[in-house]
């Protein structure tokens, strides 16, 4: 019983490394880009890379094991699901109060511990931000928040 059991088990491994989700790669210039029309220091840059870009982008930069099942599906939902809440390469294609809205968000989640996810660092451990880092990409942010209002008129609360 137990070697049917190891068979079916090793079957169904093998047979699910043959449906791969799609890749979140795109080869087109991103038009809609926050830094299109925002300004993003180079140290915010690097952070916005090591520690955003993969999940919150229209390119993530896979890993080795992004190629196994089920864990390409589980990176999968990660990657549609922060695209679904924050999108670096939709920004300016969100109304100006959604922008300000997203930007107080990043603040929120960076300034709480909630992003980047413990499940990302823990793979990536150059993704686990210091108190600095953490500083530089909230004011950054607010910064950018200031300029939306500034650019459309639109009054938000500031923090």
């Amino acid at each position: 019983m137990l070697k049917k059991i190891l068979i079916a088990l090793v079957a169904g491994i093998t047979i699910i490394q043959f449906f791969k989700p799609e890749k979140n790669i795109s080869t087109i210039p991103q038009k809609n880009t926050l830094i299109n029309s925002y300004t993003v220091p180079s140290d915010v840059k690097i952070i916005l890379k090591k520690a955003c870009v993969d999940c919150h982008s229209n390119n993530t930069n896979y890993p080795w094991y992004s190629q196994v099942q089920p864990i390409a599906w589980w990176l999968s939902y990660h990657i549609n699901n922060g695209k679904k809440h924050f999108n670096l390469d939709e920004f300016l294609s969100y109304n100006p109060k959604k922008q300000d809205h997203k930007m107080e968000e990043l603040i929120e989640m960076v300034k709480n511990l909630e992003m980047p996810l413990n499940s990302y660092t823990w793979a990536h451990s150059d993704a686990r931000l210091t108190n600095e880092e953490r500083y530089a990409l909230t004011d950054w942010a607010t910064a950018i928040r200031k300029e939306i209002n500034l650019k459309t008129g639109f009054v938000a609360t500031h923090e």
